[in-house]
């Protein structure tokens, strides 16, 4: 158990606040720290683990939880880069959402909720942000709402219920195979991490940004042959899929610096009819 040394900590020195960071509030020393408080409230956001009965009997109000979609859609570890990956109708809005905790997993009823739309351009990075701004104005909601008895708890419908479950290593990989939009969505996923990975000259290849060719680039529409690299030169690096090509904008080749597609062109000299993946 030790101070945590973070922009956390010293806004937790200036409201005189103790901050402790432990493996685990289950039990051992995390649980007795919250016995010992005797908070009025506990406050989870993007923590990884489901608490126990136990713990949330723990706080004299409520537990709850910031979640960062609109519950019930996209329960789990990772509802941000799920929602970009295209797990949402593409109709739909995501959001934030506070709850009262269960044992569930993202199951207890809803506090409050507030959408926020994806943009098309939007990565973990850019859509995480927004909803962690959100998130924060909403936690602050929350509490006065509870303080002063004027939220009105509704049960989630399960019956809607769609689920994030946390990224793997082969959630990862560019499939070239499926069409540009698939595998832009899947490079905006996992950026600015880890990084959606495809392979080049039997090293790994991270992309962190990709667009659309233009006609011009594409070559009247691509190679026919996905994950062929279709041009290399001072226009970029563009690369076919499944159905029209990308171009890869940054990259970082295996133990080495992220560059500019333009950059990795250069340094590497991929010649057209090479393959990704």
């Amino acid at each position: 158990m030790r101070l945590t040394p973070t922009p956390v900590a010293d806004t937790a020195r200036r409201l005189e606040l103790p901050l402790l960071e432990v493996e685990t509030v289950r039990s051992g020393a995390g649980f007795d720290a919250l016995v010992q408080a005797k908070p009025d409230v506990l406050a989870v956001v993007a923590y990884g683990e489901i608490l126990p009965q136990a713990v949330l009997d723990v706080p004299r109000v409520a537990p709850v939880n910031v979640h960062f979609s609109l519950l019930p859609k996209l329960r789990g570890a990772a509802p941000v880069q799920r929602a970009i990956l295209g797990e949402l109708d593409l109709e739909q809005d995501t959001g934030v959402t506070t709850i009262r905790m269960d044992e569930g997993m993202d199951t207890g009823p809803i506090l409050l909720q507030v959408a926020e739309p994806l943009w098309p351009n939007d990565t973990a990075g850019t859509l995480g942000q927004r909803l962690s701004d959100l998130g924060g104005r909403l936690l602050v909601l929350t509490l006065d709402g509870l303080e002063a008895g004027t939220i009105v708890e509704r049960a989630q419908d399960g019956a809607r219920a769609t689920y994030a479950p946390k990224l793997t290593a082969d959630d990862e990989v560019i499939d070239w195979n499926r069409n540009a939009s698939m595998v832009l969505a899947r490079v905006q996923a996992l950026t600015p991490e880890p990084g959606a990975r495809t392979t080049y000259r039997g090293r790994a290849l991270k992309v962190f940004r990709a667009t659309d060719a233009s006609y011009g680039q594409a070559s009247e529409g691509g190679s026919g042959q996905a994950g062929m690299i279709i041009l290399a030169s001072e226009s970029g690096l563009v690369v076919d899929t499944g159905h029209w090509p990308v171009v890869l904008e940054e990259v970082q080749l295996e133990g080495k610096r992220r560059m500019s597609g333009v950059e990795f062109v250069r340094g590497y000299r991929p010649v057209p009819g090479e393959r990704l993946g």
